[in-house]
């Protein structure tokens, strides 16, 4: 009889521990904390003299360790250097950010798409004005999200750069200046330093661009053209660049004469994309065509967003899934995203059609550090969005914000259990913390569900979906990996 009666008992144990173990994978607990704080340790102002050896110390805000093969550095998120700012005018201030970017990198790829016939490459030159050519950013009215500082020329005159996953080419503001922007710091002037130099027309770089203009002294030149009007334009020249103590020379950058209604504090662009022209492209043989980044959740963490180039930048932790080619551009990096799971359960609405990118290059899904929202077409969003609330009943539901049609009032709580989402992408698994997809829009408890729909084909995987893990683009290999926790 007492055999019997164990029986029951053990099976009721086994019962609470693989439905603790299923609401384990169900669910996950989300930390309230509130819209970051503006950081007062960094302004536009904390500019570095030509002659200050302080950017070659290790206790210089945008340098870490290197090796001949290997570069780190810091990155800085644009609220660090904004002042007098209240979180939630920085927040407003972001999503105002983030919907010129998507409008940005919908356009270009749309654009790419519908065009047929792509300039013959090595043909002649264009008239210096009315031309346009292969260098791609989606640097535009403000939209760069993270920045570092490193010098350029010989000796180095150090500035402020944007890193871009969605730009193709390093540039800068370059005296003399026709029309520039307002910068931080001094305007760099090439014929200060030992190692500029033009390049010529008819040379291999050139030739990189779709249609380069060429000058009455035989010297390339590129146009950078923006669906606002807004365009750079100057001569192409390559350069030195110094991060800390690793010195890359011969990068080819834009020195750039006009610009207008471009980004109003940074020097320039460096150029992260896997176009020809971007920065992991030219410096292949020294760096393997190999970098990572990890961007911090800067509600929660006060550690500084990293970039890594070379061997070191691959996790051995991290995830890969390939990167898919899409022949009418080549910049952004595109990934296989087969389905999402809310709360442990696939989302039936959600199927690898509804992100295919077609031979024309339409549609498919990128990822991209300068977009801060997750962007899915329309009905997987709708799927995914029903999916959230339904595991979501048993929390307090708010006003729609912005973008945002799925918002919560959790004021007065401390913590909240959510369904788990995670982003199927192929053969690569990535479930996703809880503060990457429910965040703080106010300083009054209201959280919200942070993705959108659009209606047009592209989808766009944002850095607040990244924050946290190691994006490792491994481009020798052509894939793209996430590691967990990769900021440590």
């Amino acid at each position: 009889m007492e055999g019997k009666a164990i029986l029951p008992l053990l099976f009721l144990s086994l019962s609470a521990i693989f439905l603790s173990l299923s609401s384990a994978l169900d669910h996950q607990t989300l930390l309230l904390n509130p819209l970051p704080s503006p950081p007062t340790t960094l302004s536009w102002s904390d500019t570095v003299s030509e002659s200050d050896s302080a950017q070659l110390h290790p206790n210089s805000p945008s340098a870490t360790a290197t090796t001949p093969n290997t570069l780190s550095v810091q990155l800085h998120h644009i609220d660090a250097m904004a002042l007098n700012k209240t979180p939630t005018q920085l927040f407003h201030l972001r999503l105002q950010r983030d919907a010129f970017r998507v409008k940005t990198l919908t356009s270009l790829a749309a654009a790419a798409a519908a065009s047929s016939n792509r300039t013959t490459r090595g043909g002649g030159h264009v008239p210096v004005t009315g031309f346009s050519s292969s260098v791609v950013s989606g640097l535009s009215q403000g939209s760069g999200e993270y920045f570092t500082r490193l010098g350029v020329g010989t000796p180095p005159r150090y500035v402020y750069m944007v890193l871009d996953t969605g730009s193709d080419v390093v540039w800068l503001q370059c005296a003399p200046c026709k029309r520039c922007y307002t910068q931080a710091d001094p305007i760099f002037d090439p014929r200060k330093s030992g190692s500029f130099a033009t390049i010529p027309c008819g040379s291999p770089l050139c030739r990189k661009l779709d249609s380069p203009g060429c000058n009455s002294k035989k010297t390339c030149l590129y146009q950078v053209s923006y669906g606002d009007g807004s365009f750079t334009v100057g001569e192409f020249s390559t350069e030195t660049l110094t991060f800390r103590g690793t010195k890359v020379g011969r990068v080819a950058i834009g020195c750039c004469h006009d610009n207008e209604g471009l980004f109003v504090g940074a020097a320039g662009l460096l150029g992260l994309g896997r176009g020809k022209l971007s920065f992991p492209a030219q410096t292949g043989s020294q760096f393997n065509r190999k970098f990572s980044y990890c961007l911090v959740d800067r509600s929660s963490s006060s550690k500084p967003s990293s970039v890594l180039f070379g061997d070191s930048a691959v996790s051995r932790t991290a995830r890969f899934t390939p990167l898919l080619a899409n022949p009418k551009l080549d910049t952004f990096y595109y990934v296989e995203l087969i389905g999402i799971s809310v709360g442990g359960t696939r989302v039936p609405g959600i199927t690898a059609s509804l992100f295919n990118l077609d031979p024309a290059g339409n549609g498919g899904v990128i990822l991209d550090s300068g977009t801060s929202v997750t962007r899915l077409t329309r009905s997987a969003y709708n799927a995914l969005r029903d999916a959230f609330r339904a595991g979501t009943s048993g929390l307090k539901r708010g006003p729609e914000f912005s973008l945002f049609d799925t918002c919560f009032d959790l004021s007065g709580k401390t913590e909240v259990k959510v369904p788990t989402v995670v982003l199927h992408f192929r053969n690569a698994d990535v479930p996703l913390p809880a503060t990457n997809y429910l965040i703080p829009v106010d300083s009054s408890g209201s959280f919200c569900f942070a993705f959108a729909g659009t209606m047009g084909g592209l989808s766009i995987i944002g850095n607040i979906q990244q924050q946290g893990f190691r994006v490792v683009y491994d481009l020798a290999g052509s894939r793209v990996g996430f590691s967990p926790r990769g900021c440590a």
